[in-house]
């Protein structure tokens, strides 16, 4: 990797971005080596008439990126981490995360409208936590990339959509005629586990060569959320929702409603059984 490092992303404004920060980073590290990004598609990417709600989401955008690792004709796939299915292909790891930006989601509502009757999202998390606050809502799904999904909310398509504040700040926009981005934070809607963080996948050989340049804060506190989906089996498409934050863990579950637990950061290896220890206090709650 001292030569060269080919980068694997899916096409979009947003993954192209982090792909460019991903290679910033590499060239910082590496200034001799040549640093190569290539574009895949992904099957998610070719069914834009799914539903990812009923066709689940699961692998449907990291898949293709991953063979491609195994094949060895690319060395570094890039995924928003909330993408990342908790199981990986055999051959290969999580090297690490960027630095996190803003894991925040955003209330992207039309300018005249405060209590949205419609809002295009086909996140069950999403769905769930938004229902506290508009009880009367109804939910539409809406794909494309940001820049499609606010075009159409401010063309009527629905009264209002969820963003991840991250995208919005990695692609520079922070306004748009005619609309209102309105932050929650964990207290209001818990992210999605990985929500805001960039991660490289790569095969395990050279996982201890690129997790160096990461950041183990951020990679830290994405294990803990992607532990706590993978006690579950949950995917990005669950109704489930972990973040980690300031030694808390913000848990969300459509049965049981948003908790808050004290989370001491503890190894990595004693993060499994901590993480069960954790959610036998949160479905406590249910009872």
């Amino acid at each position: 990797m001292d030569t060269g490092v080919i980068l694997l992303t899916r096409g979009s404004p947003l993954a192209l971005r982090q792909a460019e920060l991903s290679s910033a980073l590499l060239s910082k590290k590496f200034p001799a080596a040549s640093i190569e990004t290539r574009i895949v598609t992904t099957t998610g990417d070719k069914q834009t008439d799914w539903s990812l709600e009923k066709a689940g989401g699961r692998g449907l955008f990291t898949s293709e990126l991953e063979h491609i690792l195994l094949s060895g004709k690319g060395d570094i796939a890039v995924h928003s981490a909330k993408d990342l299915p908790t199981e990986i292909k055999a051959g290969l790891t999580l090297a690490g995360c960027l630095p996190r930006a803003n894991p925040a989601d955003i209330l992207v509502r039309r300018e005249h409208i405060v209590t949205p009757a419609v809002i295009a999202t086909g996140s069950p998390r999403r769905q769930m936590q938004a229902s506290a606050v508009f009880p009367k809502a109804r939910f539409v799904e809406l794909r494309g990339n940001v820049a499609t999904r606010l075009q159409k909310i401010a063309q009527g398509v629905a009264d209002a959509t969820f963003l991840a504040a991250a995208g919005l700040e990695r692609l520079g926009i922070t306004e748009q005629a005619g609309l209102v981005f309105e932050e929650w934070g964990p207290d209001k809607m818990v992210p999605a586990a990985g929500q805001g963080a960039i991660a490289w996948e790569t095969r395990i050989r050279d996982a201890s060569d690129l997790g160096v340049f990461c950041d183990p804060a951020t990679t830290y506190a994405v294990t803990v959320e992607r532990a706590f989906l993978a006690a579950l089996g949950a995917g990005c498409h669950s109704a489930f929702a972990a973040h980690y934050t300031d030694d808390f863990v913000w848990l969300f579950h459509d049965h049981i409603g948003r908790r808050a637990f004290p989370f001491i950061a503890v190894p990595a290896t004693d993060i499994p059984a901590y993480v069960a220890k954790i959610l036998k206090q949160f479905f406590a709650c249910e009872k």
